[in-house]
């Protein structure tokens, strides 16, 4: 008998191999070995699961943006942020995949609770990068541009990630740590 979690990982890994469009109930319900009003038993509709899935995903990524603590410096906090976003990614590949690439096939008002999560995860970035640019760490004349450029580059990483490759995620982390300081120092730290 399988559980709602059992679903939702199937799901995530159809809908990140598929997409959303792409992944059929009775494909879902094949993988698991289910009739397919079996599988209605454990979930309303296709976009439940994607809600699910998308929900848990911008969850994750914003409790590690809430774990960072706010007193120390600028710097720390980003460098904190940026290792939080790539752990998610890392450890939820699938989800994080289906979060970046399939949330925009939600129905409304669904959709718009994402974006409002995901508004939420931005300005976490943002307001590190603004309280640097007013210490005079970071050079930055466009905020809301320079955290765009952050979290594009972050998350980007899904695209070509996957564990076991050429860099461990702490050198994946500190590689990227470095080169997003230097673009928001001006290349002014070592």
């Amino acid at each position: 008998m399988h559980n709602k979690t059992d679903i939702l990982n199937i799901a995530g890994d159809l809908f990140s191999q598929r997409g959303y469009h792409g992944t059929t109930m009775r494909e879902l319900a094949r993988s698991l070995d289910l009739r397919g009003a079996s599988l209605y038993s454990h979930i309303a509709s296709k976009e439940e699961m994607l809600w699910e899935i998308v929900r848990q995903a911008a969850g994750e990524f914003l409790a590690q943006a809430e774990a960072v603590p706010q007193d120390i410096a600028p710097e720390e906090q980003l460098l904190r942020l940026i290792r939080g976003h790539l752990a998610v990614i890392a450890n939820e590949l699938q989800n994080a995949t289906v979060f970046f690439q399939e949330w925009k096939f939600l129905e409304q008002p669904l959709r718009g609770k994402i974006t409002a999560l995901r508004d939420a995860y931005e300005g976490h970035f943002r307001r590190v990068i603004e309280e640097g640019t007013r210490q005079g760490v970071f050079h930055v004349h466009d905020t809301r541009l320079a955290t765009l450029f952050v979290l594009s580059a972050l998350n980007w990483t899904y695209q070509w990630y996957h564990a076991g490759g050429e860099l461990t995620m702490q050198q994946l982390a500190d590689q990227y740590s470095t080169f997003i300081l230097r673009a928001l120092t001006c290349g002014q730290i070592s």
